[in-house]
């Protein structure tokens, strides 16, 4: 059986009265860059959350490497979207990237010269190593993107777990999270991201889950990323310009 850095089993997750998730089933390997697709409303960033402790689910389980999130949080990073930063919050771009560390330091330890450095690469990685000392609210969105992607750098895990990475950021920015995101298949790093457009799906993804409210189809892109399960996905108004994948 192939290594799983992320299993999913019957996880449900409702808000009042309204199902957002029902009976998710999902396995990412190990070294795997899956996307979730799905339309708007279809419970994608419902998912992560809930896979992380963030969102409380109804029923299921999550496992990671084999094991409770609890017992290896340190593998696992977590990039939320952009407006997750408060832009009036009074601190430096470096600062923020600063605090992927802090896991790790404990509650009384201190950022060492080390810690700094680390920051540093981060920031350089994601293209902003120059605007470090700079204040996060002075940044556009695209680029707290970045930090944002700079701080789970920082805490060098093996899973990656991105909410809408490439959402309403500049087309530099688009560019510069791709090339990370290239590196980190190189390394072998395990990435699982919600993405929203399908057009770049087969460009970023090698895995693919089709998500509308329950799984439509997970696995291998090439296996399951086809026109009829987009359809089925989104509905039949789906648009042409998908029509040169496999039925």
């Amino acid at each position: 059986m192939t290594e799983a850095a992320c299993r999913v089993s019957g996880l449900s997750v409702v808000y009042r009265t309204d199902a957002v998730l029902v009976d998710v089933d999902l396995t990412v390997p190990v070294g795997a860059v899956m996307g979730v697709v799905g339309p708007n409303g279809a419970g994608k960033s419902t998912l992560v959350k809930a896979m992380l402790g963030l969102v409380r689910p109804l029923t299921g389980t999550v496992e990671f490497f084999g094991r409770s999130l609890g017992e290896v949080r340190a593998r696992v990073g977590y990039v939320p979207q952009s407006s997750a930063i408060e832009a009036d919050f009074p601190i430096t771009v470096h600062d923020a990237v600063l605090t992927g560390t802090y896991g790790e330091l404990g509650w009384w330890g201190r950022p060492r010269r080390a810690e700094h450095h680390r920051a540093d690469q981060a920031l350089d990685r994601v293209g902003l190593v120059e605007l470090g000392r700079r204040p996060i609210g002075e940044l556009s969105g695209g680029q707290r993107q970045r930090v944002l992607l700079a701080r789970a750098l920082v805490q060098d895990p093996a899973l990656f777990v991105l909410d809408e990475p490439f959402q309403g950021v500049d087309a530099h920015s688009q560019r510069a999270i791709a090339d990370v995101l290239e590196e980190l298949r190189s390394d072998g790093r395990t990435v699982l991201a919600v993405h929203h457009d399908l057009a770049t799906v087969q460009e970023h993804c090698d895995h693919v889950t089709l998500l509308n409210r329950h799984v439509i189809a997970s696995g291998p892109r090439a296996e399951v990323f086809t026109r009829d399960a987009v359809r089925t996905t989104y509905g039949a108004a789906t648009s042409d310009e998908f029509g040169g994948l496999p039925a």
